[in-house]
């Protein structure tokens, strides 16, 4: 495993392999670069790769989009081969850093990592602040995109946004959208499931330092993305994921600590008696996030390296480079799953279903009611509380084939006795919830059914050809001239 020192290491080392294109013509932000990474991200095999806009009309400062777009780019950004290989990493620390009972493992997650090794390391220079503008610090050389039509604004989109709690003083570093409003202030999106919003609670009617740290290495990067557990610290994790520490510097004007590495900071601060109305925004979910009120940050200070790269992302109807940030994710956390439900075999969020719309996981049933436990289970598990749809299957069924998952789905289910239909809390853009933040949710149980669930026919065998006839067959293939 090798870890990646900044953003511009990862860069040389995707153009190295060949897995990122510079665009040297003249590109607007608004709209144009957006179209183009829109048809890259969706182009098949070798087609998709990172783009470096070289020249962006009206800025200094090239853009880099869909960095972690494909399952390699992703991989190399955590010092993997494939993504797999995360969870191996997270199963095999599990097992020599949790002994004990279920229980006791539980109560040990946030201790999990090795701080010598993974714990941050505090610098008092850092090329993040090569260039320090507090006078009289703008937004306006940031080349923030507008990448849709009905956007409300222009956007930053790939942001690590430092908190800490005013109680505990633990930190928090999420990635939430921020539109700019003007040169002094942007609109907060921490949605109120996410840590932010937590912090935002906890300040009261106080003043909020925050801090945004645009770049850095892809470790400390995909950790903004990534719902981690109560108690884990993005900035550990991060440490964790490159085999050593995140390199921290104070704020300027901020009692916060930043990556050191990272390109980009603003500092400034939140509000929480203060809302303005922030979006419409086109999502991940292929439609428009309303628009809503939501906090307001102000500016104090702009600090930056003498001639930074603008990271961003574009977000729409998937496949889209949020997908893969999603995927690290889902093969990530696979292995604590599995430790809090130990039948369950394999995990699956589709980018059909943008996360939170469909889950799929096999399981080894042995009881009654055994797929809507598993259900109930993951419901109550953080944000996967969120999940619209959780499709069960039995523990021979490939999740990642989905035409086996809708066979099996729509073959092996009897709507009245199969579907479980409750109500809880929803995604803050799921459009077609009950109400904001609300909504129905749908559990399907397309295991196989047996005298275990007391069904009233017998249940059928699959068909499957003898195992003699499909060695006779591969072994005499070249024989038949097909």
């Amino acid at each position: 495993m090798s870890a990646f020192r900044d953003l511009r290491d990862f860069v040389a080392h995707l153009e190295k392999a060949g897995r990122l294109r510079r665009v040297s013509v003249p590109v607007s932000r608004d709209l144009e670069i957006a179209e183009i990474t829109d048809r890259v991200s969706k182009s098949p095999g070798e087609g998709n790769v990172a783009l470096l806009f070289e020249n962006v009309e009206g800025f200094e400062t090239p853009v880099l989009v869909n960095a972690f777009g494909s399952a390699d780019r992703m991989a190399a950004a955590l010092g993997v081969g494939q993504l797999d290989e995360l969870g191996e990493r997270v199963a095999k620390l599990l097992d020599l850093k949790l002994p004990g009972t279920f229980a006791e493992r539980l109560a040990k997650l946030g201790t999990l990592f090795d701080l010598v090794k993974a714990g941050p390391r505090r610098v008092a220079q850092a090329p993040c602040q090569e260039v320090v503008e507090t006078e009289h610090p703008s937004l306006a050389a940031l080349p923030a995109l507008r990448c849709w039509p009905g956007d409300g604004g222009r956007y930053i989109t790939l942001p690590g946004v430092f908190t800490r709690d005013p109680r505990t003083g633990a930190r928090n570093v999420g990635m939430y959208r921020l539109q700019v409003f003007d040169d002094r202030t942007l609109g907060m999106h921490w949605q109120t499931h996410k840590g932010g919003a937590e912090h935002e609670r906890a300040a009261g009617d106080a003043r909020m330092p925050v801090a945004i740290a645009l770049g850095g290495d892809p470790a400390m990067i995909y950790a903004a993305s990534a719902p981690l557990p109560p108690g884990v610290d993005e900035v550990v994790f991060a440490g964790w994921l490159r085999g050593q520490g995140v390199e921290l510097v104070r704020c300027v004007t901020q009692d916060l600590e930043v990556p050191a590495q990272a390109e980009i900071v603003l500092e400034g601060y939140v509000d929480p008696r203060e809302r303005r109305l922030e979006g419409p925004f086109g999502d991940h979910t292929g439609y428009y996030s309303l628009a809503r009120e939501y906090p307001v940050f102000h500016l104090t200070a702009v600090t930056r390296r003498a001639r930074p790269i603008y990271p961003t992302t574009i977000v729409g109807r998937p496949p889209q480079e949020d997908y893969w940030l999603g995927k690290a994710t889902e093969r990530l956390f696979l292995p604590i799953i599995r430790m809090m439900l130990p039948e369950v075999v394999d995990i699956n969020m589709p980018a059909e279903g943008v996360f939170h719309n469909l889950v799929i996981v096999s399981i080894r049933k042995r009881y009654p009611g055994h797929a809507q436990k598993v259900m109930a289970a993951l419901w109550g598990m953080g944000l996967l509380m969120l999940a619209k749809t959780i499709v069960v299957v039995s523990e021979h069924v490939n999740v990642h084939d989905l035409s086996e998952v809708a066979w099996r789905a729509t073959g092996n289910i009897d709507p009245r006795r199969d579907l479980m239909i409750l109500e809880g809390p929803m995604d803050d853009l799921d459009h077609a919830a009950l109400r904001h933040r609300f909504g129905g949710k749908l559990g399907v149980d397309a295991t196989e059914k047996s005298a275990l669930d007391d069904i009233v026919q017998p249940w059928p065998d699959e068909i499957r050809m003898s195992p003699e006839m499909r060695e006779r067959v591969i072994r005499r293939w070249k024989d038949y001239g097909l």
